[in-house]
């Protein structure tokens, strides 16, 4: 007789958000004590010798490097879309992939200055999802499995620092849907300017995240929520987030809608973002609500809502830096400095 499984095709995925990390004691213990010793007063490069210490407790690194990040853009199209919920017509998804390639978008010029890499995966920018506000996001568990596994592919090549963005008309309201299941509260508590939306088309923004929550009902399950609300984009950096965590590969994640896919894997498990870094809190009025749930602490505050992963790398610059001083600065010892009395 043949076994027959009853297995969820995201089983695996869930297995990745709970999977034991190995020990990274000795190293932390490393950077810990060249901290102590490196030519500055205990503490005065403030959040910079956190986040070393932190990319030496997701790499095992030590002392740690940013010597190959990447920002990767998960572009993809929303059927939500069609309810008038953004300022700019869909039509815009193909024009900015092609802007991305061209070199003339934010990102092209912010990655370029920082000499960071730059990949952009199309998601079927031609296909929108199902629109949520009468129809599941994905038609069947299978379907987002393919779409979570697509998002591996984002750490392909050896890098040493992932940025994660999006682009896709229609998923600022996707990703306030999200945040509601999650987190409570009504879609007006959720929903903001996005592509600039005010008026009438805030307020149908709102009506179509109050319409996907009432069809789903008191749904708690995250892929479950992400199936039924969710937009290949925010699965695919999902699927990134999940692959950087078993790969020891910190994560820096972009604004409102790079977040949710981060608030999809935080509540699989308690510990599954411990290996992300939220790059900035954006405009976007509920982000800080949404960081604050996951406990989150963004690096900036520039009043950035594009998206494109443009807040993931300046951040990245940072990151770098931060290494930079500690694996680069000498110790009072190699210095001659005399150290604290």
């Amino acid at each position: 007789m043949t076994d027959i499984t009853t297995q969820s095709p995201l089983e695996d995925f869930r297995q990745l958000a709970l999977a034991p990390l190995p020990d990274r004691s000795a190293a932390r213990a490393a950077t810990l004590a060249r901290e102590a010793a490196l030519t500055k007063p205990a503490g005065s490069l403030g959040r910079l010798e956190e986040i070393s210490l932190w990319l030496t407790e997701v790499s095992g690194k030590a002392p740690p490097t940013v010597a190959k990040p990447r920002v990767v853009i998960f572009a993809a199209a929303h059927g939500v879309a069609d309810a008038g919920v953004s300022a700019f017509p869909s039509s815009v998804n193909q024009q900015m992939l092609a802007a991305f390639q061209a070199g003339k978008a934010a990102i092209n010029q912010i990655c370029s200055t920082g000499n960071i890499g730059l990949s952009v995966f199309d998601l079927a920018v031609d296909i929108p999802s199902g629109n949520i506000v009468s129809e599941d996001a994905f038609a069947s568990e299978k379907d987002l499995a393919a779409t979570l596994a697509f998002g591996l592919e984002a750490i392909a090549g050896g890098i040493d620092c992932l940025g994660i963005g999006e682009m896709g008309i229609g998923n600022t309201t996707v990703a306030a849907a999200i945040y509601a299941a999650l987190y409570g509260g009504s879609a007006a508590d959720w929903c903001g300017a996005g592509t600039g939306v005010t008026g009438e088309g805030l307020r149908r923004k709102i009506d179509a995240v109050d319409a996907a929550l009432a069809r789903i009902g008191p749904e708690r399950d995250p892929l479950t929520i992400l199936q039924r609300i969710g937009g290949r984009d925010i699965a695919a950096m999902a699927g990134a987030i999940l692959a950087a965590r078993t790969e020891g590969v910190p994560v820096v994640v972009d604004g409102f809608v790079a977040s949710a896919a981060a608030a999809i894997v935080h509540a699989m498990g308690p510990d599954a973002t411990a290996h992300c870094l939220f790059a900035h809190c954006s405009a976007e009025s509920a982000h800080g609500r949404a960081l604050e749930a996951m406990g989150g602490k963004p690096l900036l505050d520039l009043g950035m809502r594009l998206g494109e992963g443009t807040g993931a790398a300046l951040a990245i610059g940072i990151l770098k830096a931060a290494a930079a001083c500690h694996s680069g600065m000498a110790t009072f010892a190699e210095a001659g400095v005399d150290g604290p009395a």
